[in-house]
């Protein structure tokens, strides 16, 4: 063959090569990168973006997580609720790489938890953050761009922004904003590059009634993207509101979890008559228009019915009581 025809076929075949495939290390970056500049991505994963099976961790004779199993699936809000010790923080700190387990295993969309993939894929927004007085809000956007990598860049910022309600504060200062616009500031930069995974610490805990419904409007709008979200609060009233399920930690264990109306239970059903209020504890709903029927019947004059549930309070305060019952290892 002469060396022309080898030119050729070298040329020809040039165009036939495959896309260079990326390097485990370029893999996560260039995917939340991506992700960032194409604006709002919903997750389609099938696997859930946070789960926990058999999660223990020790720290010399203190337990602080004892055979933990959660999971959280896209687009699904759960409450992490627990007394102070509990464990919720260092079930955070292990799903975000920060602490190791002594056993068992997490991991965040498919990937284990701490390694590049899984972070790429989280935001958190702790309970105790402050961002520089003197940034602006696009400011702090741009600079945790950096951060995390990103390639959104101003199109990202305005996006984030718009769906946090701070379009018209792109170019306040952090000092001149109230708490309330601060927290879903710090809301807008855990969503930069469009985790599938949010972790969220006490993000209500300081706001007045109005900001804490801004916030709950934004976790649902959240839930619409796909985002999977899990909430850290000691406000039960806040949690019953917006969360699809609810798990009760207390000391390292699961006491309780469920979807909030499974949780709560019938209380019994109080009537309102002409004599006064009657109570009757062991009814339920079904039960109600029988003892209505039944007090007309007895010359009754009935003016209201409520059927009594437990609140999410009751349901915490008896699965919190009866775990320290036991003692702890």
């Amino acid at each position: 063959m002469r060396a022309g025809d080898r030119r050729r076929r070298r040329r020809a075949g040039s165009g036939r090569r495959r896309a260079r495939t990326p390097t485990a290390s370029e893999g996560p970056r260039s995917a939340r990168g991506s992700q960032a500049a194409r604006g709002n991505v919903t997750a389609t994963g099938a696997e859930p973006a946070l789960e926990v099976r058999g999660l223990c961790k020790r720290y010399g004779s203190i337990t602080a997580l004892d055979g933990v199993e959660l999971s959280v699936a896209s687009g699904e809000l759960v409450g992490l609720l627990g007394p102070n010790g509990a464990g919720k923080s260092t079930l955070v700190k292990i799903a975000c790489g920060l602490v190791r387990p002594s056993a068992g295993a997490a991991s965040v969309c498919g990937a284990a938890a701490g390694s590049r993939a899984a972070r790429a894929s989280l935001g958190y927004l702790a309970e105790l953050f402050r961002f520089p007085g003197w940034c602006t809000a696009s400011e702090v956007l741009r600079l945790h761009q950096r951060l995390a990598g990103s390639a959104g860049g101003l199109a990202e910022r305005d996006e984030l922004l718009e769906l946090v309600g701070l379009a018209d504060s792109a170019g306040r200062q952090v000092d001149a904003m109230s708490k309330g616009m601060q927290q879903r500031l710090g809301i807008a930069q855990a969503l930069i590059g469009s985790p599938r995974l949010l972790l969220l610490d006490e993000p209500t805990s300081a706001l007045d009634p109005a900001g804490r419904h801004a916030v709950r409007a934004l976790l649902e709008q959240l839930r619409t993207r796909g985002t999977a979200v899990l909430l850290n609060s000691h406000l039960l009233s806040e949690i019953e509101l917006v969360c699809d399920r609810v798990v009760i930690l207390s000391r390292g264990q699961v006491v309780a979890a469920g979807r909030p109306e499974e949780l709560t239970r019938a209380g019994g059903v109080a009537v309102h008559t002409g004599d006064g209020i009657r109570r009757f504890p062991d009814a339920g709903r079904e039960q109600a228009p029988a003892i209505v029927a039944s007090l007309v019947a007895g010359g009754a004059e009935v003016y209201e019915v409520h059927v009594l549930r437990s609140t999410l309070e009751d349901v915490y305060l008896e699965a919190v009581s009866g775990s320290q019952e036991a003692p702890r290892q």
